[in-house]
């Protein structure tokens, strides 16, 4: 079985990581594991793999900060967390700094192999997407120019550092400009799961980006704000006259 079937699972629980190999060798996939932050990551980083489960509560380094240095070097690897807490604070940070989903211990196995499957067909959808706008590969509007294939941005000639989520937003916007999208629609689209209740999640990461984006995010020129609607891209009439 090729690397790319492999998942890694980062939990200090060897129960929880037993019974989870159990169930996703039943999927066909090879299992690695690690049992604490700094051994976990640094297997991730040397390694390929087609998801990383990821507990919020580890030695050496929490899962937090694991999540934060992976999306550092890899920002497209699929990343679940566990987490035993409730509160929203963790969740939407977890989101925030990339995670792709998250679930809250204690879980049933069906819950997660269901997570789990929905992570990998979006990851399936995206390539099947990305398949088919072959010819929409660069996409440049006046002087930011975006490379879908390369997962570059520059503006103005320089690249922009932009988060696996902040690109996804961009492309999504930038290849429907005029097309309004509200929170729900966008947390389903870019995030590929419902996170109902989490709409705030889509505000902080549209304010970085058009931090990074905008001569000045405060009169934005490209993404729009259409109060009590949603969000909409748009080209500035400066570059269309």
């Amino acid at each position: 079985m090729g690397e790319t079937n492999k998942i890694l699972i980062i939990e200090d629980d060897p129960r929880i990581v037993n019974l989870l190999e159990i169930h996703l060798s039943d999927l066909g996939f090879t299992i690695e594991s690690a049992i604490d932050g700094q051994s976990g990551l640094d297997k991730a980083l040397k390694n390929s793999y087609k998801m990383i489960v990821l507990d919020l509560m580890l030695p050496e380094l929490d899962g937090i900060e694991v999540c934060r240095r992976i999306r550092q070097e890899n920002r497209f690897m699929p990343i679940l967390m566990l987490t035993a807490r409730s509160e929203e604070f963790d969740k939407v940070l977890g989101l925030e700094i990339g995670a792709d989903d998250y679930i809250t211990k204690p879980f049933s196995i069906r819950e997660f192999i269901a997570r789990v499957k929905v992570i990998l067909r979006r990851i399936e959808v995206e390539k099947e997407k990305n398949s088919d706008d072959k010819n929409q590969t660069l996409i440049e509007v006046g002087n930011l120019l975006i490379d879908t294939e390369q997962h570059k941005v520059i503006l103005d000639g320089r690249p922009l550092e932009l988060t696996a989520k902040e690109f996804d937003l961009l492309v999504l916007f930038a290849r429907h400009p005029g097309k309004i999208y509200n929170r729900e629609t966008l947390l389903e689209l870019v995030w590929g799961y419902h996170y109902e209740g989490y709409e705030h999640t889509v505000n902080s990461h549209i304010n970085r980006l058009r931090n990074k984006i905008e001569s000045d995010p405060t009169k934005p020129k490209f993404i729009k704000t259409l109060w009590g609607v949603g969000y909409r891209f748009e080209i500035p009439e400066e570059i269309t006259s």
